[in-house]
């Protein structure tokens, strides 16, 4: 049996990846959609691992060639994009795939693959937490942190293009919201 597809999309430093960790921790059959991306590598991101770390040229030779089922670019020369090879094999192997992708993405996937998808939204309790959050972790710049803020408040108007929108404000509490309509929404025939 083919597998199914967890979309999840939200503002950078909403809780997402934390969310999806713990997911792919329970017996799911999950398997991590690795996007590819032109930023380079954070801490001790590997290839492969986290993502497919492209130049800005090779990414855009990669487009050109029609290798990407979805892309954007999210930053000046930052692009983000699903692999439809990388899909594709894990869907064939009967996996579900889970996503992390930006929020026109994450549109693009669920338009593309319909009932066969769920698109989940991992909204922060607010802005201001969100800002909070994205200094405590101290992996960006200020300039960077300013410009993912306003980035947020423009992605927080998609929230509801989704299936699902699941509050980031205790996270345990989210994370089990999460588990509880993923698992229904793989138990559907």
């Amino acid at each position: 049996m083919a597998g199914k597809l967890i979309i999840f999309s939200a503002p950078s430093g909403s809780g997402k990846s934390t969310i999806i960790n713990f997911l792919l921790k329970q017996d799911l059959n999950l398997h991590f959609s690795i996007s590819a991306t032109s930023r380079a590598p954070r801490g001790t991101e590997k290839d492969g691992v986290e993502y497919y770390f492209l130049t800005p040229d090779e990414f855009r030779a990669r487009i050109a060639a029609g290798d990407f089922l979805e892309y954007e670019e999210v930053y000046t020369d930052k692009y983000y994009g699903t692999l439809k090879s990388e899909v594709e094999r894990r869907l064939a192997k009967g996996d579900n795939v889970i996503f992390d992708v930006d929020v026109v993405g994450g549109c693009n996937i669920k338009k593309f693959y319909g009932d066969r998808a769920l698109s989940v939204f991992i909204q922060p309790p607010s802005v201001e937490a969100l800002r909070s959050r994205l200094e405590n972790r101290g992996t960006d710049a200020p300039e960077v942190i300013e410009s993912r803020i306003a980035k947020a408040e423009f992605e927080l108007g998609f929230a509801g293009k989704f299936d699902v929108v699941v509050v980031n404000d205790r996270l345990e509490e989210a994370q089990e919201k999460a588990l509880k309509v993923i698992t229904e929404f793989l138990e559907k025939a």
